[in-house]
């Protein structure tokens, strides 16, 4: 898939209305932009189904599905948002219709040129993943006291590796959260949050609600 549609084009993957199942906004009733191709590999992906599948839509038609359902927030998601270079254009546009606009993306990509008004999520990748070496840790010094930086544990290994890069880069002082989740079905919730208890870590512990209130694998959730 190109990265560069003609202007104003973007492929979605799905545009849905759900509750925000992750980070500091999480369940606030919420409208999701799902854009599709990814190009990590991560190993514990749930959203496969994103990396291909999608239709082409303008800016416009995009905002318009999004206005039907009468709600202020907006997360762009993916797949990897920031692979489509007209992503930006469409942040800028929501943010321009008072939109709040959250941007979760995989933290491999450029971030430097996202609308400043919009709230960035990122992802740092763990080895776990197998895509800790795509980490662009330029993105860091972009990140602002408005945005979060998320871990996906699936080990200890993982855990002792996210507290290194935290310290590394004083992350917990840089965003306005940290977030650590577990890697669903990989690690028991309870075993991340008792080691998080017994470090006195800074961080939010978070799971993703939205596997517990639906099925794990459904869509548009």
């Amino acid at each position: 898939m190109k990265a560069n549609k003609p202007e104003n084009i973007l492929t979605v993957n799905e545009i849905f209305f759900s509750i925000q199942g992750e980070s500091s906004w999480m369940g606030f009733p919420c409208v999701f932009v799902r854009l599709t191709y990814c190009d990590l590999r991560c190993v514990w992906c749930d959203t496969e189904y994103a990396f291909y599948e999608g239709v082409d839509m303008t800016i416009d038609e995009i905002i318009e599905q999004v206005r039907s359902y009468n709600c202020n927030l907006v997360e762009i998601t993916g797949g990897e948002p920031l692979f489509q270079e007209n992503t930006l254009k469409l942040i800028e546009k929501l943010c321009d219709e008072n939109f709040t606009v959250l941007l979760e993306t995989g933290g491999h990509r450029d971030i430097s040129k996202v609308d400043p008004r919009a709230h960035i999520i990122m992802d740092i990748k763990c080895p776990g993943s197998k895509m800790s070496h795509r980490n662009r840790w330029e993105n860091i010094e972009y990140l602002s006291k408005k945005d979060e930086v998320k871990f996906v544990i699936k080990d200890r290994a993982d855990y002792e590796w996210a507290k290194e890069i935290i310290k590394k880069f004083n992350l917990t002082e840089r965003v306005k959260t940290v977030l650590f989740s577990p890697v669903f079905g990989e690690i028991e919730p309870v075993t991340l949050a008792t080691w998080i208890l017994e470090d006195k870590l800074p961080v939010r512990f978070q799971l993703q609600m939205h596997k517990y209130i639906w099925s794990p694998t459904a869509r548009g959730v």
